[in-house]
């Protein structure tokens, strides 16, 4: 039965320390700007880059709004502090707010829409303070969510450098026992609180446990979806979902399509 291979703490932890600081030197820039959720990805991304430049070199952002659990409110917090990076706290509620009374949608909003909006709202803010300081943006994506596109398009999908998105979700939860991230992060269920009551795994339709051995037999081992289902022994529309998921989303992942 496939399994993913476990990531070395030290070879991992050095590599993206150090890729990091190549941007950073490419790019001629001060340092990074993070948008912080509570989350596990943004927690690991920000303790990588207080490694790879030092916490007086990151500034950390939460952007919480009115669907944002208070619980990754006060990760994200304790995390800031547990780092000593700078941190500001600033609730979009307003903005999305003063952008829904603008637009004058007649008709009924859905709620990705309007989770779209705030990943793209607090991006704006991200560049904001980056192009303030002379810093640059550090994005919080993984493998598992950027494979089949589970990111906002020029929301969370937009930043300078991604660290952390060559690692399955999985693999991520393994070095950040490592890494000392806090158990509470690590073992609550991923959420992006861009609408009450929404965590990543009831989006998916998956585990992540699950969908990384899926994604690991397609993308790295080129299995077919129906060998991949019989290993698994779940259904194979499942695994042609996240296969379909894959190549519908490729344009979110590459530079705009043009004639020239």
């Amino acid at each position: 039965m496939t399994n993913i291979p476990n990531l070395d703490n030290l070879t991992s932890k050095n590599e993206i320390t150090d890729f990091i600081k190549t941007k950073i030197k490419e790019s001629n820039s001060k340092g990074v700007v993070i948008g912080l959720s509570g989350g596990l990805d943004s927690s690991i991304s920000a303790y990588l880059a207080c490694e790879a430049i030092g916490s007086e070199n990151v500034l950390g952002i939460l952007l919480p709004s009115s669907t944002t659990p208070e619980e990754d409110i006060i990760h994200a917090t304790e995390i800031a502090q547990k780092l000593k990076i700078g941190n500001l706290e600033i609730n979009i509620d307003n903005i999305v707010e003063e952008y829904l009374k603008i637009l004058k949608t007649d008709d009924e909003i859905s709620k990705i829409a309007i989770g779209n909006l705030k990943a793209r709202i607090r991006m704006n803010i991200l560049y904001y303070y980056a192009n303030l300081k002379d810093y640059i943006v550090i994005g919080t994506g993984n493998k598992s969510e950027i494979s089949i596109g589970y990111f906002t398009k020029y929301g969370d999908g937009a930043c300078d450098l991604e660290a952390i998105a060559h690692i399955y979700k999985s693999q991520l939860k393994d070095l950040a026992k490592k890494w000392n991230i806090p158990d509470e992060i690590i073992n609550k269920p991923p959420r992006g609180g861009l609408w009450d009551n929404q965590t990543d795994e009831d989006e998916i339709g998956l585990p992540y446990e699950i969908l990384d051995r899926i994604l690991y037999m397609l993308i790295d081992e080129k299995r077919d979806t129906k060998e991949i289902a019989d290993i698994l022994e779940i259904p194979i529309d499942k695994v042609n979902n996240i296969d379909m998921k894959i190549r519908i989303s490729r344009h979110k992942k590459k530079i705009p399509d043009s004639i020239r």
